[in-house]
């Protein structure tokens, strides 16, 4: 991952996870939400330029609904959709920092320190995993 600097609205961010995913890895996105946000969407991505190819991990947070929903596509096939979550740690207007965690079974997913949900494996090869990718309703600050 390389750091991004964008003072604009995130039209679409795409970065390499250079040799792939692999446990006790972490990525961190931060950045300030726009004031009034439909939502916000980070997809771990097996290909960047392959749309037929697996995505381990879509993460989509929608502020009208306060919701955080989980979902992998393998083999061109979407699966069972996660939503349940113990809080929404997002509001309008202000700063964020997401930790999204590789271990051995899962990805954890942080916000601001706290843990958010975990989302098992799905995809075979967690290695295979070589983009990150982020749409939405926030100026990103760093991505690392």
């Amino acid at each position: 991952m390389t750091e991004h600097e964008d003072s604009a609205k995130v039209e679409q961010y795409v970065g390499e996870i250079t040799g792939g995913m692999k446990p006790s890895m972490k990525l961190t996105i931060m950045g300030v939400l726009s004031s009034s946000p439909s939502s916000l969407t980070v997809s771990l991505l097996c290909s960047p330029v392959d749309p037929k190819a697996d995505i381990a991990l879509l993460l989509t947070i929608n502020f009208q609904e306060r919701s955080v929903t989980r979902n992998a596509r393998i083999a061109e096939e979407w699966g069972q959709e996660e939503k349940n979550i113990q809080y929404f740690p997002f509001t309008p207007g202000e700063n964020f920092k997401m930790e999204i965690v590789c271990e051995h079974q899962r990805i954890r997913v942080l916000v601001d320190g706290n843990q958010l949900c975990d989302f098992n494996h799905r995809v075979q090869q967690i290695k295979t995993v070589t983009a990150m990718k982020i749409t939405g309703d926030a100026r990103l600050t760093k991505v690392a």
